[in-house]
């Protein structure tokens, strides 16, 4: 019998459950939600949680009109009682605010009016409906009408509901996902102050003023602060990563990624899985990311070998890291920095409500943004406001080295006298002052110095370094692990004079003996005879460096020119 199909990408609750893909039952959110009644409740996640799905799984559960026979043999349907009382028994609204992404404000409204259009679209036997008068069912039209005014639009949501409650005879769940997503968008793009009015307007009348609400959940990124959107909304439950509650909810726990390794046999990976994809903390409880753990076990049914590898980096444009590496400058965040890509905590106060605006005042916000948005989590109890923070995982920190390295490569040409002093150096067997200008620069460059990590790893940093620096040399060919006599060299540079190559080996110090890894990169030098190629080439005058580093420290060796 063939295993089920993986969710990947899969929104859609009853596609889910009716074409056999493999689901872990977060139906107890239902549960949940329930016994813990909120008039509205606001649940912010980071993306790739399950925030979507869970939503559609709500509308399938609550929906008059939907397939309850897709919630068999789930958690939620032991609950007999809540079952009967609430299982498919109001109408649903249901609108994501995902899609809402555009340039101009004038873009995004109508984007915003097509998402009104195709919630009020889905109820159209309201026009044929007894319980509507002929008022009714004109208001009902203009929601169809894709000129409708920002008034209208402001009021939809509210008058639909209104319009729902008196054809069924009972009140109406409210669901809007992704709430914040318009807000994100319009702050990059310049008509923040516009969509927040819109949205404001929106989401108080459907909200705060609608005597026709059952039930309403709103799920975001970010908690914003009552002050900008939800003003005067008291009714609002908001819970946070941070909450107790609903903490199994989104993610996937380590039980349940246990039992999904071991039906696709692939159970030989947890560990990599575990170390990659798993660390972050909701409430209590530690979870992995649904969307790498789903591509992951992917990838290794069929290439049992592949690595691991970043499947979130690609998700969204990663700004909040990269707007914290500027801040990179100050020399105390930089120690930070590099304290948390060494696996280390940091104790900071956390604001979970913020402004769009807010995000990027201060270094104080950023932080709050980043555990927020889930590239920094929890460790242990949380005093207050005050949380010990840190990477979760190793895919979250190879994206902060990545946006390390760019930062670097960015702003490295702006040391363009003291790096061109290194290349001339270089090309003139100057190994004191190599290493005087390489150490200099190591002092200044945030450092990856993790402990747990592979010397690999390690290695790669410093070699990434070094790439960055020679590339000051426009002029320069500069070659990264390149085939050469029997294995690959680090790094090969020829400069533009034409009769010179330069090779390059990279070793970490793991143990702090620099002088030893310096002798053990040029022995490999020899070993794997770098140098043949160039000399088949006609290169008559080829260095040979062994560069050793040690956390902000390094030596630098050149080997012996060949008699020939």
């Amino acid at each position: 019998m063939g295993k089920k199909k993986l969710p990947i990408g899969i929104e859609n609750f009853e596609e889910l459950r009716k074409e056999d893909f493999y689901y872990i039952d977060k139906t107890g959110f239902i549960t949940e939600l329930l016994h813990n009644w909120g008039a509205v409740n606001l649940f912010t996640r980071p993306r790739r949680f399950g925030k979507t799905l869970n939503m559609s799984m709500l509308e399938h559960f609550f929906s008059v009109d939907k397939d309850k026979s897709i919630f068999d043999g789930l958690d939620i349907t032991k609950e007999a009682a809540l079952c009967k009382e609430h299982m498919g028994k109001y109408p649903v609204i249901s609108v994501s605010l995902k899609g809402i992404d555009a340039r101009t404000y004038d873009t995004a409204y109508q984007m915003a009016v097509r998402v009104i259009i195709e919630a009020a679209a889905k109820f159209y036997f309201l026009l044929d409906s007894e319980k509507l008068n002929k008022h009714d069912k004109a208001a009902y039209k203009d929601l169809l009408d894709k000129s409708m005014n920002e008034s209208t639009f402001g009021s939809s949501l509210r008058q639909l509901s209104g319009m729902l409650e008196k054809h069924y005879g009972t009140k109406v769940i409210v669901l809007i996902d992704e709430y914040d997503v318009p807000l994100a968008k319009a702050h990059v793009n310049g008509y923040y102050d516009q969509m927040i009015s819109l949205i404001r307007s929106m989401l108080g009348e459907v909200l705060k003023t609608n005597n026709s609400l059952k039930l309403a959940v709103l799920t975001g990124c970010l908690r914003i602060t009552k002050e900008s959107i939800f003003t005067g909304l008291n009714n609002l439950k908001v819970l946070t990563i941070a909450d107790e509650r609903f903490d199994e909810s989104f993610g996937f726990t380590d039980k349940e990624v246990k039992a999904l390794l071991e039906y696709y046999d692939v159970m030989a990976h947890y560990g990599a899985v575990k170390r990659w994809y798993d660390g972050y903390q909701f409430g209590n409880v530690e979870v992995y990311c649904p969307w790498d753990v789903l591509n992951y076990c992917d990838r290794i049914r069929s290439e049992p070998h592949v690595q691991p590898e970043n499947y979130w980096i690609n998700t969204s444009s990663n700004d909040a890291v990269k707007r914290f590496i500027e801040e990179s400058a100050n020399a105390a965040t930089k120690r930070e920095i590099e304290r948390l890509v060494a696996g280390e905590v940091i104790t900071k106060e956390i604001r979970q409500e913020l402004t769009y605006e807010e995000m990027y005042q201060n270094i104080d916000n950023i932080w709050s943004l980043l555990f927020t948005t889930g590239y920094l989590t929890r460790r242990g109890k949380a005093e207050g406001r005050q949380m010990k923070l840190a990477i979760p995982n190793l895919e979250i920190r190879d994206i902060f080295e990545t946006q390390i390295m760019e930062f670097f490569k960015e702003n490295v040409r702006e040391d363009g006298e003291m790096l061109n002093r290194f290349c001339d150096a270089l090309r003139n067997e100057d190994t004191e002052n190599v290493e005087k200008i390489f150490t200099e620069y190591l002092r200044k460059t945030i450092s990856i110095r993790d402990t747990a990590a592979r010397t690999e790893m390690k290695e790669n940093f410093y070699h990434g370094i070094l790439l960055g620096i020679l590339g000051v040399k426009t002029r320069w060919g500069i070659s990264s692990n390149r085939e050469m006599g029997e294995e690959y060299a680090d790094i090969l540079a020829e400069p533009d004079t034409g009769n010179m190559g330069i090779i390059i080996e990279v070793k970490y110090a793991h143990d702090g003996d620099l002088d030893g890894a310096c002798k053990e990169a040029l022995k490999q030098i020899e070993y794997t005879k770098y140098e043949d190629d160039l000399e088949d080439d006609g290169v008559e005058n080829i260095l040979k460096y062994g560069i050793a580093c040690y956390k902000k420290r390094c030596r630098v060796m050149l080997a012996e020119k060949r008699i020939t």
